[in-house]
């Protein structure tokens, strides 16, 4: 009987962390509030991680050129993604400080200039993606044959940065606010989507035409064009805990200038996190179409670790936003540490499972004995590191969600540009590692910032942030 009340108890549990809910997350115990926004949080995560294992698994049976021009495209497209990050990152924090204090029509405010940022941003990268996308290719290192087979991918995907930037921005507003139900079921929406489309348009099933390795760029921007679309109908009905109107996609010039100037520092962080994998694909690719076939393979599935494990990131960030808005600075840096504790059991575990099956779970995606040894070499070296980047992810999140988005900037400045970039050509071309020595040079790196990461948010100065 107690064995069937504890089952009962944790499927109630589990249902209503993934329905809406009003549940207060200032008061209360933090593991019953953490829990509440990370199982949702790291569900939505978990199907994002699905999605890029699943794009890269139907593109690889097109062969190592295809997976190399995805792998030269997404290393351009992070910049993308550190832009919406950076973004997101300030939307949380303003709007989770405010419904902390009790003020969502000033949430539903900052959602509207995150509107207008996106459609500026958008406007940018759609057309840069779109005029010169053989040119992107080219600079980052592509031969004849691989752009004229991926042109169309990064085409498309870039064209279509609206959907990535919107998708991530009004998510981050979902979850400023605690709606992080509605976040989840937006990017399952999304994804889902595009896991059915992806091989109807890469090999042209039933009424669909075979677009190739563009199939999988189209497939993705349609099924995050639709998630846009989930977003706004939840933003714009009476069913979040911001709910939108028109009036407030009014141009707010204080609340725009405050969303940007929060914004610069988590653009920049990012920025600088992932130009340095662009860097580390640059140097890769020196080593031919193997190589980096290897390290894409690798790179999806440190995402299906990683992506999870950012959902508990994202918890720690909307406590610590909500908790500082209703007076309580104690209980979100408290609220930090423990989901820096879970973070670290979490892909400790999974550090194990990708260091010993290595091998088996690169040749799921292709069978070429080359491509397989880079992959697995690249996938064990990242994977030693991950309990160190697990507690750092989540400070790092704590800190942004604070508001306090510049520490993270000189953090990320000294573990990426002034280690991480220099150790890895040093490594790989001085010292005669290869590819090994990207990989090693991550291992440093990552951890580097985890240890300063932990120094600056026990300060606390996060904590007199103003957002």
């Amino acid at each position: 009987m107690t064995d069937r009340n504890s089952n009962t108890g944790i499927l109630v549990f589990l249902r209503q962390a993934l329905s809406a809910h009003n549940e207060d997350y200032t008061k209360g115990p933090i593991r019953r509030a953490l829990a509440l926004l990370a199982i949702p949080m790291m569900l939505e995560m978990a199907m994002e991680s699905i999605f890029a294992i699943v794009d890269i698994f139907f593109v690889a049976r097109l062969g190592a050129d295809a997976v190399t021009a995805v792998g030269l495209t997404e290393a351009v497209v992070t910049v993308i993604y550190a832009i919406a990050i950076g973004l997101s990152t300030s939307a949380t924090a303003m709007v989770s400080r405010r419904i902390g204090a009790g003020n969502p029509q000033a949430a539903a405010v900052v959602g509207g200039q995150a509107i207008w940022v996106g459609v500026a941003v958008a406007a940018l990268t759609g057309f840069l993606g779109i005029r010169y996308a053989e040119s992107i290719l080219s600079l980052m290192g592509a031969g004849a044959g691989i752009i004229e087979q991926g042109a169309g991918y990064t085409s498309v995907l870039l064209g279509g940065s609206i959907t990535i930037l919107f998708l991530f921005l009004l998510n981050a507003v979902l979850r400023g606010a605690g709606d992080a139900s509605y976040a989840m079921k937006a990017l399952w929406l999304a994804n889902g989507i595009n896991i059915v489309l992806d091989p109807c348009l890469i090999y042209g099933w039933g009424p669909f035409p075979e677009m190739g390795v563009t199939g999988a760029a189209t497939a993705t921007t349609i099924g995050r064009g639709i998630g846009v679309v989930y977003q706004l109908w939840i933003l714009f009905g009476t069913r979040c805990r911001v709910p939108m109107h028109v009036s407030d996609l009014r141009v707010a010039p204080a609340v725009l200038l405050r969303l940007l100037r929060i914004s610069i520092g988590g653009v920049v962080q990012h920025v600088i996190a992932t130009s340095s994998w662009i860097v580390l694909v640059r140097i890769v690719s020196n080593y031919g179409s193997s190589a980096v076939a290897g390290y894409t393979i690798a790179l999806r599935m440190f995402e299906f670790a990683f992506l999870p494990a950012w959902g508990l990131g994202n918890a720690a960030a909307t406590l610590v936003g909500q908790n500082l808005g209703a007076g309580n600075p104690e209980r979100a840096e408290q609220s930090v540490w423990k989901a820096a504790q879970y973070n670290a059991v979490f892909l400790g575990a999974v550090s194990v499972l990708f260091i010993v099956f290595a091998e088996q779970l690169v040749g799921l995606f292709m069978d070429d004995p080359e491509v397989i040894y880079y992959g697995a070499d690249a996938l064990r070296f990242l994977s030693y590191g991950f309990a160190w980047f697990a507690v750092g992810m989540v400070l790092i999140q704590g800190l942004n969600g604070a508001g306090d988005t510049d520490t993270p900037v000189l953090l990320n400045l000294l573990s990426y540009w002034v280690i991480q970039i220099p150790l890895a050509y040093f490594l790989a071309e001085s010292a005669g590692f290869g590819p090994r020595g990207a990989w090693l040079a991550v291992l440093v790196a990552e951890s580097l910032l985890s240890i300063t990461a932990a120094i600056a948010f026990r300060t606390g100065r996060w904590k007199l942030r103003q957002v």
